[in-house]
């Protein structure tokens, strides 16, 4: 039987950019579904609003966007810092919205290529529109979905998430059990294999 895993991403995050690929190979390799999941991260929680920052967490935020660049390279992905901390909510309905549709893959990568090339403005419901529509899926319903029941589906979630014990991304819920950040996807692996989910050899 398939098991349904949990997947929390933030347009915003280069670390959940980064954990895409190899995260979409658990649905190869294991007998999974990804549940793809926004989770709007609120960045004054982490690291104080801008103008309020202290020398320490600035040193944190220059360092994490370095060390995300230098990964990025590895695998031939482009992270420029963006300029302004950035509200991802309507970006993260988007996702929402996406979900289930032919096309969703291809929004996935297009928002986080776009965003960490300064190219997509994730504040902008009509530029959301159009990246929707680009990849294939029909926007026609997005503003409704959006100051609607998607907005007031994304807000409950929001609260719901953070109260399972999720608080970063990118992150991933099996059984209960959180693994947060890319770098964790060996110890997903390493569970999934003990749960017997790996998919036999045809």
């Amino acid at each position: 039987m398939t098991e349904t895993i949990p997947f929390y991403i933030d347009f915003k995050s280069p670390y959940a950019y980064l954990a895409i690929a190899p995260t979409r190979l658990l649905e190869r390799d294991f007998d999974v579904t990804l549940d793809w999941m926004p989770l709007t991260l609120h960045i004054p929680n982490y690291l104080d609003a801008v103008d309020g920052r202290s020398a320490h967490n600035w040193r944190k935020v220059r360092y994490a966007y370095m060390d995300a660049r230098r990964l990025a390279n590895r695998v031939g992905l482009t992270i420029r810092g963006p300029q302004k901390i950035f509200d991802t909510r309507i970006a993260s309905i988007a996702l929402m919205y996406a979900k289930g549709k032919p096309g969703f893959d291809r929004f996935v990568d297009l928002g986080f290529e776009r965003f960490f090339k300064r190219e997509l403005d994730v504040e902008n419901e009509q530029v959301m529109a159009a990246l929707l529509q680009e990849a294939g899926i029909d926007a026609a319903g997005f503003a409704a979905y959006l100051h609607g029941p998607g907005g007031r589906r994304h807000d409950a979630d929001r609260v719901k998430t953070e109260d399972s014990g999720v608080f970063g991304v990118p992150s991933l819920a099996i059984r209960g059990e959180i693994f947060w950040g890319g770098d964790r996807i060996d110890l997903v692996r390493e569970r999934l294999n003990e749960y017997g989910l790996q998919r036999k050899a045809a």
